[in-house]
């Protein structure tokens, strides 16, 4: 399925960098099948964080949307993911945001980590698992922004072999250092002038797209 909603966030930061993003993804490429959905019945996600029997509700900055999640660091990066989402690639609406379920069917493993709190879904809807090319170019390039500024303990859907673009999640096992590290970055930035993080980002900044490349340099 490909958007045709055009929003004005839509368009800021659009310029030559947008078509350097063109080699991240194709519209309309063609996608894995998703699987037939079953039911996750042990009592570990599929990234390795504790099946939750409830969760907490969190308000998302900058709007009057909540999603309910598993505490302390993993809150702190999805919601800074949600946040940066809201202000560089559209507005959340009501209903948007996904996270912690007790729905134990599942069409692929990834989506068990909703189970543990740790993953969320913008828009799933729109973007559900199988399809992939529903992101314009200037999306993307805030897409891989994000991940390569929280370091890869941030996995997202449009990269797997069965793909799902509206879905992110902790990559790595609970107490990892590299969480804790980001974490408090974030934290830092929350606390100070408000110069740095969520809001005060330009992904198009030329210095923050070779990092991008650096970073998916690193990675492959």
């Amino acid at each position: 399925m490909i958007r045709t909603d055009l929003s004005r966030r839509h368009f800021i930061g659009a310029s030559a960098g947008v078509v350097g993003a063109l080699t991240l993804t194709t519209a309309g490429e063609a996608a894995a099948a998703p699987a037939d959905g079953r039911t996750w019945s042990t009592g570990r996600s599929a990234n390795g964080w504790p099946v939750l029997r409830t969760a907490e509700s969190f308000r998302i900055e900058g709007s009057d949307r909540t999603v309910r999640l598993a505490g302390g660091d993993a809150a702190t990066v999805l919601l800074h993911v949600a946040r940066r989402f809201h202000y560089e690639i559209d507005s959340l609406r009501s209903g948007d945001v996904h996270g912690w379920t007790d729905d134990r069917e599942v069409k692929a493993d990834y989506e068990s980590n909703h189970l543990s709190g740790t993953a969320i879904a913008i828009r799933r809807l729109d973007y559900p698992v199988g399809s992939k090319g529903n992101l314009y170019p200037n999306e993307l390039i805030v897409v891989r922004d994000i991940l390569t500024e929280l370091d890869g303990i941030v996995a997202w859907g449009g990269d797997f072999t069965t793909p799902k673009e509206s879905h992110f999640e902790i990559a790595v096992r609970p107490g990892h250092p590299r969480l804790k590290g980001v974490a408090r970055k974030i934290r830092r930035w929350e606390t100070g002038p408000g110069d740095e993080g969520a809001g005060a980002i330009d992904a198009f900044d030329p210095r923050r797209r070779r990092a991008v490349r650096a970073f998916q340099r690193r990675a492959s």
